[in-house]
């Protein structure tokens, strides 16, 4: 697996596994006030998520480069 192989399979993922953890934990608003969406979430804990996806998403990596290195 070259450098560019190994970037993009990282960043698709990395977007996939992200995309899954969004709807984990999320709370409606349960009293919105006028204008506001009341499907938005109360707290959507982005920063977590984002360190979580990052982790995931090196370990499923690191397992798909040994893979791909022992097949060949």
């Amino acid at each position: 697996m070259n450098l560019v192989t190994g970037v993009i399979v990282y960043a698709c993922l990395w977007w996939v596994i992200f995309f899954m953890m969004l709807p984990i934990g999320v709370e409606r608003d349960r009293a919105p006030q006028k204008g506001n969406d009341p499907g938005a979430p109360v707290k959507a804990n982005l920063k977590k998520k984002v360190i979580i996806t990052t982790l995931v998403a090196l370990i499923l990596w690191a397992v798909y480069g040994y893979i791909l290195t022992q097949i060949q």
